[in-house]
């Protein structure tokens, strides 16, 4: 799953890399929003659970087909002529074949060789001097700073308080005043509805809005909607539809910016010759916060309260804003090869 982003970034023309991987994000949210309404559904049935399964088997089927048809991606064969696996005409002519079956059939192939010629120069450009890429590179020079930022920005996505607002919004719903399990339910198909209406903002906009202003507009968002479920908790129990508000505004902020916004910038910022290794570690980092983070969460509410809780993820969620403002770059419209050498190596 979090490789696609890294596969699509490499395949994608620059214009319009935003949007395509973005919309990986938009399909795991229809997904979700499947298992939302099917949870519904099957929520007094015993044994429901098999039929999201059942559902689900088909598309994956589909799926993994699917994968087999896919070429390799045009910029690790051109990586793999620079380190001298086979012959780098071979490599090239593959790579123009991979690019211009993604791009189809329309596509300029005299733009599609360019593109390849301009890859394969700067990819041996960087390896002159140097021999195999190994481990350490990932915590040297431009490399260690991507995955700063690439690092940074999936665990601000997780540890400001994401997971908890996914997985138990139908727990937070019933102890704003929806005393119902189905009532709740049913708000979190709302809530699924809700989210992929919001990423659809992102991927229409964020290749002409920049990856930035996203991010600053959308941490905002989460900043104030967690404020709110502190008032909430706090004061105002008695209003259950401010706790519906609070997560609305969540959901809807985090998913014009950190849910789409984190991946797109973790497939676009970090070096070829250490991509593979940084996007492992990235993945490492957003699930291991995203596991701390869940599991933490019901113990730390009953230990602290809702409110206490939710006023640490508030502090986070501006530590978060201050670390986009001041650290990440902005990659709208540079190809990846132009990110490397003006944002990464300056």
């Amino acid at each position: 799953m979090h490789g696609a982003p890294l596969y699509i970034a490499e395949t994608s023309p620059s214009q319009i890399r935003g949007a395509l991987v973005s919309l990986k994000e938009g399909f795991i949210v229809l997904g979700i929003l499947l298992g939302y309404l099917a949870g519904s559904v099957e929520i007094t049935t015993v044994g429901g659970w098999r039929i999201m399964y059942g559902i689900a088997a088909p598309i994956a089927l589909i799926m993994g087909i699917g994968m087999w048809w896919l070429p390799p991606s045009p910029r690790w064969l051109l990586l793999s002529a620079a380190q001298g696996k086979a012959s780098v005409d071979a490599l090239r002519h593959e790579a123009i074949s991979a690019l211009s079956r993604l791009r189809g059939s329309q596509i300029n192939r005299t733009a599609v060789e360019s593109e390849v010629n301009e890859s394969l120069i700067s990819l041996q450009l960087d390896r002159e001097g140097q021999g195999k890429p190994t481990f350490s590179e990932v915590f040297q020079g431009s490399s260690l700073r991507a995955l700063r930022i690439g690092a940074g920005l999936v665990l601000f996505q997780q540890i400001t308080g994401q997971p908890s607002v996914l997985y138990y919004a139908a727990s937070i719903l019933q102890s704003a005043g929806f005393s119902a399990a189905s009532d709740a339910t049913r708000l979190s198909v709302f809530l699924g509805i809700f989210k992929l209406l919001m990423t659809s903002v992102a991927v229409f906009k964020v290749d002409q809005l920049g990856r930035r202003p996203l991010l600053i507009v959308g941490i905002s968002g989460i900043v104030l909607s967690l404020f709110l479920l502190v008032t909430h908790y706090s004061f105002s129990q008695g209003y259950p539809i401010l706790a519906v508000i609070s997560l609305l505004l969540y959901v809807g902020c985090y998913q014009v910016s950190f849910g789409p916004i984190s991946w797109l910038m973790v497939s676009e910022i970090f070096p070829l010759r250490t991509r593979a290794r940084a996007l492992s570690i990235a993945v490492l980092v957003n699930f291991a916060s995203n596991a701390i983070v869940t599991f933490s969460f019901a113990p730390i509410q009953d230990l602290l309260g809702a409110a206490s809780t939710f006023s640490c993820f508030l502090v986070v969620g501006l530590v978060s804003l201050f670390f986009v403002i001041y650290y990440v770059p902005e990659t709208k419209g540079l190809s990846l090869e132009e990110i490397e050498s003006k944002l990464l190596n300056n």
